[in-house]
């Protein structure tokens, strides 16, 4: 009788609250969606038995009046931002504490929600390759990309990513990681640092957007992605070869890059959005080494979308034992 052993894929890839709101070129919109129709394809093909969803969120979850570096969602909720489906999430409950409890023991002090909502940084995966929330078990991660100073340091998301592939090496079946966000992008997202307290407000305090403010972001999303391709001098453009040089080392699992990589020097060369990009390195710091191998990789920097978009999914090649 044979079975097949544990198998672990990964997948980095982009988000943009623009997509379907923006417009695009042909030749731009075709590549686009061919690329995520690979990527659908591949990882249906890899099937996965559960996935270990890593992403961050853009104030709609998680506010500056308790913002924690990393959280697990055991129950998650989709708050329906920017065209996304809203409901519950597929999620994996006893995995998902199992897990905490697991990083715990390793020395990590993840918060744990049981009622996490999140929004299209995390949810915009699971609608581009299942259709919507009917995924397969599902393990929300929240990192925080946008609050500093509590955004996790380049060496702890590597610790981060080594933990939770000691984690996965104790459960059955197939695990897909997803790391969701990045590359170089910097939207209009407020700080603290914002002039106006009403602004700094509404980034603080827990509150659910209206129908009303949701409409007014989507309306300032796509003027700022216009702005952007139009070479306004006010938006931080993308950089495609940051980009490519992340996403080599990414693949590469190469440590010293991330080594000599500074948490300051994202935001100067990529845009203070770009800390959604460590989502990639803990999912990639997740597989085993060796037995590796890149099955779809694809890059477009799309001005419009206010992203560099890139996609990167590899796996352990499959083996059996009699």
């Amino acid at each position: 009788m044979s079975t097949e052993s544990k198998a672990r894929a990964f997948l980095g890839l982009s988000h943009t609250p623009l997509l379907g709101l923006a417009s695009l070129s042909a030749t731009v919109e075709q590549s686009l969606l061919a690329a995520i129709e690979s990527t659908r394809a591949g990882v249906r093909a890899w099937a996965p038995d559960r996935v270990i969803l890593i992403g961050p969120d853009h104030y709609n979850g998680f506010f500056n009046e308790l913002m924690p570096p990393l959280c697990i969602g055991s129950e998650a909720t989709s708050v329906g931002d920017y065209l996304m489906p809203s409901g519950p999430l597929n999620v994996d409950g006893p995995v998902a504490l199992a897990l905490a409890t697991h990083l715990m023991d390793a020395g990590f002090d993840p918060a744990v929600s049981r009622r996490m909502r999140v929004d299209h940084g995390i949810v915009q995966p699971l609608h581009l390759l299942w259709g919507g929330l009917q995924s397969p078990p599902v393990v929300p991660i929240f990192i925080n990309a946008v609050a500093p100073p509590a955004i996790p340091r380049l060496k702890r998301c590597l610790q981060l990513g080594e933990a939770l592939g000691g984690f996965l090496d104790t459960l059955p079946g197939r695990t897909l990681v997803i790391g969701s966000g990045g590359l170089s992008h910097e939207p209009p997202i407020p700080g603290m640092d914002h002039p106006n307290p009403e602004v700094r407000e509404r980034i603080i305090a827990r509150a659910e957007a209206t129908p009303a403010d949701r409409e007014l972001r989507v309306e300032r999303a796509v003027a700022a992605g216009i702005a952007l391709a139009a070479g306004d001098q006010g938006m931080k453009p993308l950089n495609p070869d940051w980009d490519k040089r992340w996403m080599d080392a990414i693949e590469r699992a190469d440590r010293d890059f991330f080594g000599r990589m500074t948490d300051a020097s994202i935001d100067a060369e990529a845009g203070m959005s770009a800390q959604e990009s460590k989502s990639w390195l803990i999912g990639r710091a997740s597989l085993p080494q060796g037995r590796v191998r890149t099955a779809y990789r694809h890059y477009q920097a799309i001005p419009e979308l206010i992203a560099g978009f890139g996609v990167l999914f590899m796996h352990t090649d499959a083996t059996h034992t009699d």
